[in-house]
């Protein structure tokens, strides 16, 4: 399986903040669901979700949930953003939340 290396340079990089005071929750049931797919690690209080095309890092403070995409290429960043938020919106569905505003980095 090919997975991509952060640490690599010319790495296309994104992120987004979901705010909720549920925001722990969401971290947890992310981190469950993808669990059985991917591999999930927990480093210094953030979970990385390894996707084949990029990761995905997510850490909560107070009421928000911050989201930090990486990967070898755009299209893969955006493919990753797309698993990622698709995920985040189904779970918080009782909190009708609208589409994340992704900022390039």
């Amino acid at each position: 399986m090919l997975v991509a290396n952060p640490s690599q340079g010319g790495m296309s990089k994104t992120e987004a903040e979901f705010r909720s005071d549920r925001s722990g929750g969401y971290r947890a049931t992310m981190a469950s669901h993808f669990s059985r797919k991917i591999e999930v690690t927990e480093v210094d209080g953030a979970v990385h979700l390894q996707f084949i095309c990029g990761l995905a890092v997510l850490r909560v403070t107070a009421d928000t949930l911050h989201i930090r995409i990486e990967a070898p290429s755009k299209e893969e960043m955006q493919q990753t953003c797309q698993v990622v938020e698709s995920h985040l919106l189904r779970f918080a569905f009782r909190e009708e939340p609208t589409p994340l505003i992704w900022r390039d980095l």
